[in-house]
């Protein structure tokens, strides 16, 4: 089995990936829990791999960003905010962990109560194309620290982005095993939930959110689900309209529309309501639609023509009624 992965922009090939075996799949979930017994030891040694981590990761800023904008779409300069945010994600836990997993002590009837906070073991992760290294590391980054290890399983649409984030864990020199992750399809990304890991998370749709939930659950392994939704966007009477607009097209447009937090639905007063339209509607022409690689683009292609037929039929059906 194999995956492609193809440039939106401009319809080519990328690359072809060979998906692993499951005794490949085995034999890095086995490398996970060895490389776990020593990794939740150390926070203060855990703390300084995120910092140096962080470090990497700005490093090779320009080049992770041009893998996920050739891969998914998104405008390049989108593309290196994202991966900022994951720098400063892995400074936030460097920085504040040690205290995050201070006991906690509790008043009750015995004579001594507190909550201590231990790692779980190894977390299978498996995350979507839409911010293919924010949707990671943010996951990541607390999970870490925590003295937890992961096995992560990305979109197929942009697994180079997930091949890179590993290489940035190497090269950041991490143990081995700390961080790994697996080119595989839904079907392995089954296998990875029923091996030798603790706990799940998902980010993705409701239907195979609700999939993943019951293969965990039902080996009694902890899941968390980030699922769609749909935002609503409510301008009240005291509001700066002037901002509030600015703000409702970057909510709306960010990512190409492509977000679950995206803004879906607009509730303005009406004593807003003319301007606000007026606003939103002269912001919105001056979105620049273009080459995603390009600095002066504000949107580029949708992740592939299936998405792009989808939203074609979504306008269609609107005009229609």
């Amino acid at each position: 089995m194999t995956i492609t992965t193809i440039n939106p922009a401009t319809e080519e090939v990328i690359a072809e990936y060979q998906v692993i075996t499951e005794s490949e799949l085995k034999n890095k979930v086995a490398k996970s829990r060895e490389a776990f017994t020593k990794w939740k030891v150390d926070p203060k040694k855990r703390s300084m791999f995120l910092h140096i981590l962080s470090a990497e990761l700005r490093k090779n800023k320009d080049v992770l960003a041009k893998t996920a904008t050739q891969e998914m779409g998104k405008p390049l300069k989108e593309s290196l905010a994202e991966v900022e945010k994951c720098a400063w994600a892995m400074e936030f836990y460097g920085d504040n962990g040690e205290t995050f997993l201070n006991t906690e002590v509790v008043n009750t009837d015995a004579r001594k109560s507190f909550i201590a906070f231990e790692p779980i073991g190894i977390i299978a992760s498996i995350m979507p194309w839409n911010f293919p290294y924010w949707q990671a590391l943010r996951f990541a980054a607390p999970s870490l620290m925590a003295g937890n290890t992961i096995v992560l399983k990305p979109a197929s649409v942009t697994m180079q982005c997930g091949i890179e984030m590993e290489h940035m864990f190497r090269n950041a020199g991490f143990p081995e095993g700390i961080f790994q992750t697996l080119v595989s399809d839904s079907k392995m990304a089954e296998k990875l939930i029923d091996s030798d890991i603790n706990a799940v998370t998902f980010t993705g749709s409701n239907i195979v959110g609700a999939k993943v939930a019951q293969r965990a659950s039902g080996q009694i392994k902890k899941c968390v689900l980030e699922l769609g939704g749909s935002d609503p966007f409510i301008v009240c009477s005291d509001a700066d309209v002037e901002k509030a607009s600015t703000g409702a097209v970057k909510g709306r447009f960010i990512n190409c529309g492509q977000s679950c937090i995206a803004s879906k639905r607009f509730f303005v007063v009406k004593n807003h309501a003319k301007e606000f339209i007026e606003k939103f509607v002269q912001k919105t022409e001056k979105l620049v639609v273009g080459d995603p690689m390009s600095d002066t683009t504000d949107m580029g292609p949708l992740v592939n023509a299936d998405g792009l037929h989808r939203i074609e039929e979504i306008v269609k059906d609107a005009v229609d009624k």
